[in-house]
């Protein structure tokens, strides 16, 4: 597809799916000054293949030992997890589950979260941490995101504390409803308010690119290449 498909969401991230990749969309963002769209390095699928591209719904994990009350102030900490299966039932079509916050000491996501997150329709989930039941989700095909696998359990060392708030990962601003965009290169966020421009360059320049890759592939050099398309 040349051009991308802003009918819907579903169109749109058809589209986007079948054209464009994690690079391409983050050197448009960088040429518009927006240079801090990536999760961490470490954040990258379970199965090379992987891709996801839905709204996100970002989900605060925080570290907390405790325990489950029921004398603790906040309400939301007596109960297990916190609020985590309370944002699990709030997901909705095409969105992401997006977590940060909780120390990298266990995982929180796994296969019985990625079950209920794709019962509502959510399509992927991005956590800037651990993931567990790697064999189950990959079963599942559900698209997940971690900085790998780990079996250590969320239960009794943290809690997620709010969801469909801004989240900040490192110099990543993340808003509910921003795209996220994720492949074997990582994980990419579009903001709501550009994502319309964004998406129209990457397709564009993802056309280019295949006519500088067939370019250099016949021969032309490097600087000839650059000074040509602009594009290496």
């Amino acid at each position: 597809m040349c051009k991308p498909d802003f009918s819907s969401d579903d169109a749109l991230f058809a589209s986007m799916r079948g054209t464009l990749f994690s690079a391409v969309i983050g050197d448009i963002m960088d040429l518009m000054g927006f240079q801090d769209q990536f999760f961490p390095p470490q954040v990258q699928p379970l199965r090379d293949e992987m891709v996801v591209v839905g709204r996100a719904m970002p989900v605060l994990e925080a570290d907390d030992a405790g325990g489950e009350g029921p004398d603790r102030q906040a309400d939301s900490l007596n109960r297990p997890f916190g609020l985590m299966l309370r944002a699990l039932d709030d997901l909705r079509a095409h969105e992401v589950y997006v977590c940060s916050g909780a120390s990298p000491d266990y995982a929180v996501w796994g296969e019985l979260m990625s079950t209920a997150a794709r019962n509502r329709g959510a399509v992927g989930a991005v956590v800037n941490g651990y993931s567990r039941d790697t064999r189950g989700i990959l079963a599942l095909g559900f698209p997940t995101f971690s900085w790998g696998r780990y079996a250590q359990d969320q239960r009794p060392r943290g809690k997620v504390v709010d969801f469909r708030c801004r989240l900040r990962v490192g110099g990543l601003s993340l808003d509910p409803g921003d795209i996220v965009f994720g492949d074997i290169d990582g994980v990419c966020v579009i903001p709501r308010a550009i994502e319309e421009e964004v998406v129209r360059r990457s397709f564009e320049k993802a056309l280019s690119e295949k006519r500088v890759f067939e370019a250099i592939k016949g021969g032309m050099g490097a600087v000839e290449a650059w000074d040509t398309y602009g594009i290496m």
